[in-house]
């Protein structure tokens, strides 16, 4: 301690390298939290649950050739055939997946003029068998009665359609009606009120972060779609091998009606590998800039201190000659650059701090975690003492009578 206030007036004479370098941690630190927050809500984003069982999903996209006006009949030939194929449990015509980028979606009210309280939700539109399909776990209330499904021909007939019920997300649920329970009550879509009649545990809404607030507001609509308006999703029982069994899918299609173009054929894993490549690919970009910003921090403060030591080997001897040890040289280094660190650092998270107010603002992003910015000084102090320490072993190491000869 003894040794702090001549070092800081040692500094004070050294302003602009001294003031450099700190800006330059400071910047380090600040970028440094928030990349690493923003990889940590990506790896999240990544390994979160859709609320479907995906690794027994895989998705047929088929599409018409003009109008066809059987085209519900045959979307129910076409699933008797898909449901023949050894292996499989069900299939259905859904909407949308959570892994697509395009998302369907509506809004809902608490009152018919939308002036109460109101969400925008994403809109699951499946047949009978879509709860089954995706492997929706209702957690409160019931699924659709036969009923309350109606059949949609065509997108003008969705357009006018009103569902006779929903079945909600228990975040959609929380927004919604925070201080009671949503089962029971209605929501205005269009201004005509539907009764919920079932709460899931979630499902993702297609192109949206998981770590933002709304990833989980979606609703599910018993709509009997045809193929034309809605992918077939399917779902097989385990060890199946998917890839076979799609092709027994297509084969199947065309011998119901070979005049359809088949489109994409992919399993949610497929899927999931291709909705999430950006991530990935950002990920890697983000470590790779920390890394390459640590890198020139630690450059910096070695060359900083190299260069101190070459400015100080006379008064580095005359230390020496007078009995100071390798080791009050080595500390006084250590101690030189942990105090330049630590105002780089105090500087660094209120920078941080500031990024990431600009990112909530801009990008819904939320708050950067507190443990991060604690995180990030451990990180630049250890990076600070092992840059510098090979100068300092080089200061330690100057023989007091060689240093003394030049005096």
């Amino acid at each position: 301690m003894n040794q702090i206030r001549p070092i800081l007036s040692t500094l004070t004479r050294h302003k602009s390298a001294v003031f450099i370098l700190m800006l330059e941690v400071a910047l380090t630190c600040a970028i440094l939290c928030n990349a690493i927050n923003l990889v940590r809500l990506r790896v999240n984003s990544i390994n979160s649950p859709l609320g479907i069982d995906e690794s027994a999903l895989s998705v047929l996209e088929v599409s018409g050739i003009g109008d066809d006006a059987n085209a519900l009949a045959l979307t129910r030939t076409d699933k008797e055939s898909i449901r023949a194929i050894p292996g499989v449990e069900s299939v259905s015509v859904i909407s949308q997946t959570p892994l697509q980028n395009g998302s369907w979606n509506s809004s809902f009210s608490l009152t018919a003029d939308g002036g109460a309280r109101g969400s925008n939700a994403a809109l699951y539109m499946g047949d009978d068998d879509m709860l089954r399909t995706y492997g929706t776990h209702i957690i409160r209330g019931r699924g659709f009665n036969p009923e309350e499904y109606l059949d949609i021909p065509d997108i003008a007939t969705q357009s006018a359609a009103m569902p006779r019920a929903l079945i909600i997300t228990e975040s959609f649920a929380k927004k919604m009606f925070p201080n009671s329970d949503a089962l029971g009550k209605s929501l205005y879509l269009d201004s005509a009120p539907v009764p919920i009649v079932g709460i899931v545990d979630r499902l993702q809404r297609p192109g949206r972060d998981s770590s933002l607030e709304s990833a989980q507001y979606s609703a599910l609509l018993p709509f009997r779609m045809p193929f034309t308006m809605a992918p077939y999703i399917i779902r097989t029982k385990p060890g199946v091998n998917r890839g076979e069994m799609l092709k027994a899918a297509v084969a199947a299609l065309q011998k119901n009606d070979a005049h359809r173009i088949i489109g994409d054929q992919k399993t949610f894993g497929d899927l999931r590998d291709d909705y999430y490549a950006q991530q990935k690919a950002m990920i890697w970009l983000l470590s790779g800039v920390t890394l390459v910003l640590l890198m020139v921090t630690a450059f910096g403060i070695v060359g900083l201190a190299s260069f101190w030591v070459q400015q100080r080997t006379k008064q580095i001897g005359v230390r020496r000659a007078l009995g100071a040890t390798k080791g009050d040289i080595l500390r006084y280094f250590q101690t030189e650059n942990f105090l330049i660190v630590t105002g780089g650092v105090i500087l660094g998270m209120t920078l941080a701090f500031g990024i990431n107010q600009l990112l909530m603002a801009k990008y819904e992003l939320p708050r950067l975690p507190w443990p991060y910015l604690p995180i990030g000084a451990v990180v630049l102090w250890l990076l600070g003492q092992l840059a510098v320490l090979w100068p300092a072993l080089r200061a330690a190491s100057i023989p007091p009578a060689t240093a003394t000869r030049s005096v």
